[in-house]
């Protein structure tokens, strides 16, 4: 037993308020390690979270950082989507724009900049020098903080970075023995591109041009490779330079001041090679003195790239004011939560977590408002709106990352919202369920904008034009289109926003070969957003339509078979004649990232119903157990087999608060904490999984709250014990939401009792008022399950019947 635990018991007498919690962390930034989840944890997971460690802003449009290429010498894992892996021993250049945490390769990386001490004799486009102007590195000579990252290079060259929310900021500092000279590789973004720009002005210092590209998961469909998106940039330097020269393609042209041509995208992931454009600059640097370049971006034009340096990271810039204004944004929105307690390492991988999930959506609006929309065109922001956001991944962060997002500011969660239907009008009124840059990439399943369009609004997003939003999913909800009704892209990145949508509405279900990813996963997405919807028609204000839809999110119920194995019934997939397949509760066939076993608790609306079709309370508590548990007893929450919780992945993190519908709150306290400490830390490949945006991030801080969002829309709150001993939520505004937890340790993840505003609180969920007006839980923990706590006002199911 921990002291803390001893210290709790002995003054159990003591109301939890009395007790002093230690002081909050005053510098959160510096409890970050950006170099969390760049990497993976073993056999069946890919490259960690995914996540890059460059210097960039809370919700920023630039982001600095290095792409990493594996080189001779040592046997090393490719890249992640985020451009590095922590294995990976070289670095191939900086590029100005990344995505955090995505599953598939093509989230940007945009214009790499790398240094070299060396000629340009051969095309960096050539096949054969893929590796040729790349430098190792070791991880002794790399640091990187919030907003900043620096690398010394096996080349000799020091690299400093920093960023704004639309600039990149870089000091260079060559050998004063060896060259110094700078590609811009404008072709080369992840998975290449179908044109790009240079063209070199030394009289003014300036370089400038732009890259149209896109591709995010095209490798996994090939009709639909493409470009959606041009990127604009202009870079301007300290120092004079000269003029080195361009390649385009394989030809090299020494002196040369312009350039075009893209890479084309090819089918393994990259491009085909032999393809590409860019240019290089030559410095003197005999004096040892370093270079600033200063560069800004736009995805309007050229001009809104000038506008946007010269706004944001004039002339005379240095990199330490940059650095200091990024630290301190950091520190406005990592300080939104204040912990105290805990461990050193648990404040760490709190305060990472929350980074991270503070990572997206991205900016795209440039100063003067202008953004590029989804039909190529510039626009304006609407009224009421401060910036157009992108980036969004749907299926993963309607579960708890726009809420967090919105909880810490109803401002940018409007905007969100706001930006979600500004691009809908923009793509022909489709909502897409992954947003990239400026184009529709259909990626996942289901339709999971009117869940967190929902969400947004009960957690005070509410300055968006809710009326034109509504009509519109109300619409794409019962009016098939085109796009709904065709295969082109699937199972990965269907064109519709409802792909089988004439399915769902004539069966009330998503049958085997319609089109979409798997028919039971698609089934159980489709009715989270059919109850989203009928939240977001409670809100608009129309009864009969959120009757209509709230009827259609127990359509799941057409999937149940309840002798789908000997054993148990289970929601598998069904053909369109009404026959069942067969069926393996273990197999991932029908479903999305994960088994039937773990997706039969994917019903986080109804959960009452769901074990009612299981036979009742006591047959769906033993079949939870059995999710949780391993043959021997002990906890399962990762790898221990697909008839088991797999909490590294979203299809199964809402499932341990399914205890709280049961009264046995003590389990999901078990579990959750078993998670939090197992899955989680501060090594690179302490992130369980992809990130997703921040989705899983998210999920770790709501855990290490005592907090969840479980509902698809709604704002209410279950509860389990919280991780720190004091926590204090500031959202924009003032208003306050304060957590304590007498007793907490790593070891006490039971509640002994709660107090909600000094008033008794015996049960294990809070309603959506705690939200709106906020509040101060005090918790008691403790090392033993407290079995009469939360057993009896168990949260509200939402079926049907309105």
């Amino acid at each position: 037993m921990s002291k803390r635990i001893v210290a709790a018991a002995g003054f159990a007498l003591l109301a939890p308020s009395l007790i002093a919690a230690p002081p909050p962390v005053a510098d959160p930034a510096a409890r970050v390690n950006v170099f969390v989840g760049t990497t993976n944890r073993g056999p069946g997971v890919v490259n960690g979270g995914n996540v890059f460690p460059g210097a960039v802003l809370p919700f920023g449009m630039a982001s600095f950082s290095p792409v990493e290429t594996p080189l001779p010498g040592k046997a090393m894992p490719v890249p992640g989507a985020g451009g590095y892996e922590w294995r990976a021993n070289g670095i191939q250049g900086f590029s100005l724009t990344h995505v955090s945490g995505t599953g598939c390769a093509g989230t940007n990386g945009d214009i790499p900049f790398m240094p070299i001490t060396g000629g340009v004799s051969m095309s960096p486009a050539a096949v054969e020098a893929a590796t040729r102007y790349a430098s190792l590195f070791a991880h002794a000579d790399e640091h990187a903080s919030p907003g900043a990252y620096d690398v010394a290079l096996d080349n000799g060259v020091k690299v400093e970075l920093g960023a704004t929310l639309r600039t990149s900021v870089g000091r260079l500092t060559w050998p004063k023995d060896k060259r110094a000279a700078l590609l811009i590789r404008t072709s080369d973004s992840a998975v290449g591109s179908n044109d790009a720009a240079i063209t070199i002005d030394a009289a003014h210092r300036t370089v400038a041009g732009s890259v149209s590209s896109g591709n995010f998961c095209g490798t996994l469909a090939p009709d639909r490779r493409q470009s959606y998106y041009t990127l604009h940039f202009v870079a301007m330097f300290d120092r004079p330079f000269t003029v080195g020269g361009t390649w385009t393609d394989r030809v090299v042209t020494k002196g040369a001041t312009s350039a075009h041509g893209g890479t084309t995208y090819g089918s393994e992931g990259a491009p085909p090679g032999d393809k590409g454009s860019g240019g290089w600059i030559t410095f003197d640097a005999k004096d040892g003195a370093p270079v600033t370049v200063r560069i800004g971006i736009s995805y309007v034009d050229e001009a809104g790239a000038r506008a946007n340096l010269a706004a944001e990271a004039p002339d005379g810039t240095t990199l330490e004011t940059v650095r200091a204004s990024a630290k301190a944004a950091w520190n406005d929105w990592l300080g939104r939560i204040r912990v105290a307690g805990g461990t050193d390492e648990q404040q760490a991988v709190f305060y990472t977590a929350l980074y991270h999930a503070l990572s997206a959506p991205n900016l795209n609006s440039d100063v003067d408002g202008r953004y590029r929309g989804f039909d190529k065109q510039a626009h304006p922001l609407s009224p009421g709106q401060h910036a157009q956001y992108v980036n969004y991944s749907g299926w993963d962060v309607y579960r708890g990352q726009v809420q967090l997002l919105t909880l810490l500011d109803p401002q940018l969660g409007s905007d969100f919202a706001q930006s979600l239907l500004n691009q809908a009008d923009q793509n022909g009124g489709v909502w897409d369920r992954w947003t990239h840059i400026t184009g529709a990439t259909g990626v996942m399943n289901g339709d999971p904008s009117p869940q967190t369009l929902a969400a947004i609004r009960a957690f005070g997003g509410v300055r968006f034009d809710l009326k034109r939003a509504y009509a519109s999913l109300l619409k794409a909800a019962t009016v098939p289109t085109p796009g709904d009704l065709s295969k082109t892209g699937c199972p990965v990145l269907c064109v519709g926003q409802r792909p089988g949508l004439d399915r769902w509405l004539s069966l009330h279900y998503m049958p085997v070969g319609a089109p979409g990813w798997g028919g039971a996963a698609d089934t159980l997405e489709m009715t989270a957003a059919d109850f989203g919807l009928s939240e977001l028609a409670l809100q608009a204000g129309d009864r009969a339509n959120a009757a209509r839809m709230r009827a259609r999110s127990g359509w799941w119920r057409n999937l149940y078979n309840p002798r789908a194995t000997p054993e148990a019934g289970y929601i598998q997939p069904r053909n369109a004649d009404g026959s069942w397949p067969k069926f393996d509760p273990a197999d991932d066939d029908g479903f999305v990232e994960g088994s039937g076993a773990q997706y039969l608790w994917m019903v986080p609306f109804d959960p009452a119903g769901l074990f009612a079709a299981m036979g009742g309370r006591d047959a769906a508590l033993k079949r939870l157990d059995g999710l949780f548990h391993d043959e021997t007893g002990a906890l399962a929450v990762t790898r221990a087999g697909d008839l088991h919780a797999e909490m590294a992945n979203e299809p199964s993190i809402g499932a341990p608060w399914l205890y709280n519908f049961l009264g046995q709150p003590w389990q999901a306290q078990a579990a959750l904490r078993e998670t939090l400490v197992k899955l989680w830390d501060t090594r690179p490949d302490g992130l369980p999984g992809n990130d997703d945006l921040g989705t899983m991030s998210a999920w770790y801080v709501w855990s290490a709250l005592g907090l969840y969002p479980l509902y698809p829309g709604r704002a209410e709150l279950m509860l389990a014990g919280p991780l720190f001993d004091e926590a204090v939520v500031t959202r924009a505004g003032g208003k306050t939401i304060t957590i304590r937890a007498a007793g907490a340790a790593t070891d006490a993840p039971y509640v002994q009792g709660l107090t909600v505003n000094g008033r008794p609180h015996a049960a294990s969920w809070l309603g959506p008022d705690f939200i709106a007006k906020g509040g101060t839980l005090d918790f008691t923990l403790g090392a033993t399950p407290n079995k009469s706590w939360g057993v009896r006002d168990l949260p509200p199911s939402f079926g049907p019947k309105l």
